[in-house]
C-alpha cells in the first residue's frame, strides 16, 4: 500500500483549457503511462473498469467536508449535500477503429467513488458527441474518472483522465478539454459542484470588489477577449405557489448551470438567500431560472413549478426586483397565486469586447431538447410566410399603380421625390439611409412612452399589462385546433404556389445563363453589355433619374398599355425545367429504307433438248 501511495503522490499535473477557472489549474491528475497502453484496441484480455482504473481511496488527501452520509450497500462515505454535475460534450483526435467487419461505437464511463454512470453510444468514431448531463454525489474519494471505451465485437479500453475535485471552486462551472492519458485524443466536458445543504455559511459571491469593476472597465482591453463580463445573481426568495413544497431553483447561463438548496415555505415565502457568479461570454444571452419541487414524484416527471428568462441587457444593477414565473411555453403565467422570484442582479461588462464578440460565432448550448412536431407552431409559421408573400405582392401592385397616375397628386409627388433623391444620392450615404428605420422606430417608441406616462397612472399601467396578457391568450385561443387543421390545406396550397413561383424564377435565370434558348441568352448578354456601356458613359444618378422619368411617362406615351414589369416579362419567356422536360424530344427509330432495284428484263435461257 505504501508503494502505491508514493506512486500516486509523484503523479504530475496536467494543464487544462484556458477557459477554465484558475482555481482548477491543478485539478487534473495525470497518471504515468503503464499497462493500460496494452489495452488499446488490440488487446484480447478482458478487464473490467474497476480493474483497469486503479483505486485512489488510499491517497493521503485532505477531506473537503465533515458531514458524511454512508451508503448501506457499499459502505462508502458521501459528502452530504454536494452535487457534482458533469456535462459530457464530445471527444476529438481519436484514432481510426480496426477494420474487423463489426460496427463500432464509443461511450464513456464516469466514476466518482463507487458510483459509475455510462453515457450513450456514439457511432461517430473520429469525433463523437454525447451532450449528456450526469449528476453524482460527492464522496470521500473526490477523484472524478472519465474513461473512453470502444464497443465493437468486444469492449476495448481507449484511455481515461482523472480530475481532482478538491481544487474546484463550488457553485461555478468549470470547462475542460482534457487529453487522455495514453495520448490518443481528448475529451471535452464541464464540471459543476453545487452545495445543496440547508445550513450553508454566508456566501461571499455577492461581494463585488473594485477589481471586478476595473477588470471589465471600458479602457481595460488587456484581459481575455473571450470573456466580456461577469454576472452576479442573488436569489433572495419566492412566493405565490399553491402548495407547501420543498422547492429549489436552478440558474443557467449558456452552458453554466448551478442549483440552490431545497427550502420549505415559511410565512408564505421561500427564502434561499444565495449568491452566484457567472462568467459572461455573450452579452446578448439570457439567464434562465427554474423552480422545482424536490419530491420523488416531481423528480421523475422533471416538471418545473415555473420559469423565467431574463436578458442580461435588461438587468438593472443592485436593484431587488420581483420576476413573475411562467409556464413551460414561457408565454402564460405559471400555476398559483402569481408565483414570482425575488432577485438582485448586477452585470459588469466591457462594451468594446462585447461589440467585437457580436461578429464571432455564438456559443452553442450543449444540452438542447429534441425538436417536436407542433401543429400550432406549424400553423403560425405558415401564416407568417403567407402574410409575407401577400405583403410583397401588394407592395408590387401598389408600386405598379403608382406609375399609372391613378392618383395624380401622389404620382407627381413620387416623381419629384425620385428625381430629387437620385440627384442628391452618393454612395457613402447608403449606410445613413439604412438608419432611417431605426430613427423612425426610436421616435415612435419615445412618443408612445411619453403619452403613456402622461395619461396612464400606476394602476392603469398594471391593468394594461394584464389586458395585453389576456389579448395574447385570446390570440392563441382565437382558433380552435380543428379550425387550424381545416385552414392548413388552403394555406399550404397558397404558400406552395408562391414558393413554386420563386423556384420557377430561379430555374429560368439558370436556364438563361446555360443557353437553353440561345436567342434569349444572346439577347440577355447584349442587354448587359449595353447597360455596362451606359453606366460607363452616364453617371449612375442620371441613369436612375432617366429610368424614373421613363417609368412615370409611359402612361402618356401609351395610354392603352397594361401595367407590367419589363424584367419579369423577359424572364417569363425563358423556359423552366418543367418546360424543358416537356420540350425534350424522344428518339425516333429510323424508317426501313427499301432498296430500289432496277427491273431488268428476264434473261432468256435456252434448254438443250436431249
Amino acid at each position: 500500500m505504501g508503494s502505491e501511495n508514493n506512486n500516486h503522490a509523484e503523479l504530475p499535473r496536467r494543464s487544462i483549457d484556458s477557459n477554465a477557472s484558475s482555481s482548477a489549474s491543478s485539478a487534473v491528475v495525470l497518471r504515468k503511462k503503464n499497462s493500460f497502453s496494452s489495452l488499446w484496441r488490440g488487446s484480447k484480455k478482458k478487464r473490467s473498469l474497476l480493474e483497469s482504473i486503479p483505486s485512489t481511496e488510499n491517497l493521503d488527501t485532505t477531506s473537503i467536508g465533515t458531514n458524511y452520509t454512508i451508503d448501506k450497500t457499499t459502505g462508502k462515505k458521501y459528502i452530504k449535500g454536494t452535487v457534482v454535475t458533469v456535462v459530457l460534450v464530445e471527444a476529438k483526435d481519436l484514432p481510426n477503429t480496426p477494420d474487423d467487419g463489426s460496427t463500432h461505437g464509443l461511450f464513456c464511463r464516469i466514476r466518482l467513488g463507487s458510483k459509475t454512470l455510462i453515457s450513450k453510444v456514439s457511432t461517430s468514431i473520429n469525433h463523437p458527441e454525447w451532450k449528456e448531463r450526469f449528476e453524482l454525489q460527492l464522496s470521500e474519494d473526490h477523484l472524478l474518472r472519465i474513461s473512453l471505451w470502444d464497443k465493437g465485437k468486444q469492449k476495448n479500453f481507449m484511455g481515461r483522465c482523472v480530475l481532482d475535485l478538491l481544487h474546484l471552486e463550488k457553485d461555478r462551472t468549470h470547462e475542460f478539454w482534457q487529453q487522455l492519458d495514453d495520448g490518443y485524443g481528448s475529451v471535452h466536458f464541464s464540471v459543476t459542484l453545487c452545495d445543496t445543504r440547508k445550513s450553508i455559511p454566508p456566501s461571499t459571491n455577492d461581494v463585488i470588489t473594485n477589481d471586478v469593476i476595473e477588470k471589465y472597465a471600458i479602457h481595460n482591453l488587456t484581459n481575455d477577449w473571450n470573456e466580456v463580463g461577469q454576472l452576479h445573481v442573488k436569489v433572495i426568495g419566492a412566493k405565490g405557489f399553491n402548495a407547501n413544497l420543498n422547492a429549489y431553483c436552478t440558474l443557467e447561463l449558456d452552458n453554466q448551470r448551478v442549483q440552490t438548496h431545497s427550502v420549505r415555505v415559511f410565512n408564505d415565502q421561500y427564502s434561499w438567500d444565495r449568491s452566484y457568479v457567472f462568467n459572461v461570454y455573450d452579452i446578448t444571452s439570457s439567464l434562465d431560472l427554474k423552480v422545482y419541487d424536490d419530491s420523488i414524484l416531481n423528480s421523475i416527471r422533471s416538471d418545473s413549478l415555473g420559469r423565467v428568462s431574463i436578458p442580461l441587457l435588461r438587468i438593472s444593477n443592485k436593484t431587488p426586483r420581483w420576476y413573475a414565473l411562467k409556464d413551460k411555453s414561457k408565454k402564460n403565467a405559471a400555476k398559483g397565486n402569481c408565483p414570482r422570484l425575488l432577485l438582485e442582479m448586477s452585470v459588469y461588462w466591457n462594451p468594446v469586447k462585447a461589440a467585437v464578440k457580436m461578429f464571432r460565432p455564438k456559443e452553442v448550448k450543449y444540452l438542447k431538447k429534441p425538436p417536436k412536431f407542433d401543429v400550432i407552431l406549424v400553423h403560425s409559421n405558415l401564416e407568417f410566410i403567407r402574410d409575407t408573400f401577400e405583403a410583397l405582392y401588394q407592395a408590387n401592385e401598389q408600386f405598379k399603380h403608382l406609375f399609372e397616375w391613378e392618383n395624380q397628386e401622389l404620382s407627381f409627388i413620387a416623381l419629384v421625390i425620385w428625381i430629387w433623391f437620385w440627384y442628391c444620392f452618393r454612395m457613402w450615404t447608403t449606410p445613413l439611409l439604412l438608419l432611417i428605420p431605426f430613427i423612425y422606430s426610436w421616435l415612435s417608441q419615445r412618443n408612445k412612452n411619453q403619452m403613456r406616462s402622461r395619461t396612464v397612472n400606476k394602476n392603469d399601467s398594471d391593468r394594461s399589462i394584464t389586458v395585453s396578457d389576456v389579448s395574447d391568450n385570446e390570440k392563441l385561443d382565437f382558433k380552435t385546433m380543428a379550425g387550424k387543421m381545416q385552414g392548413l390545406p388552403e394555406m399550404t396550397l397558397y404558400i406552395t404556389k408562391c414558393v413554386e413561383y420563386m423556384v420557377c424564377l430561379s430555374e429560368r435565370i439558370q436556364n438563361l445563363a446555360t443557353f437553353q434558348v440561345p436567342f434569349l441568352s444572346y439577347l440577355g448578354m447584349l442587354f448587359l453589355v449595353i447597360a455596362s456601356i451606359g453606366l460607363y458613359l452616364i453617371p449612375f444618378n442620371y441613369m436612375m433619374i432617366g429610368l424614373g422619368i421613363y417609368k412615370f411617362t409611359r402612361k402618356y406615351m401609351d395610354p392603352e398599355r397594361t401595367p407590367n414589369n419589363d424584367i419579369l416579362d423577359f424572364i417569363s419567356r425563358i423556359p423552366d425545367n418543367e418546360q424543358l422536360r416537356q420540350w425534350k424530344e424522344l428518339n425516333v427509330p429510323e424508317p426501313l429504307q427499301t432498296n430500289h432495284i432496277v427491273n431488268k428484263p428476264p434473261i432468256a435461257r435456252s434448254f438443250s433438248t436431249l
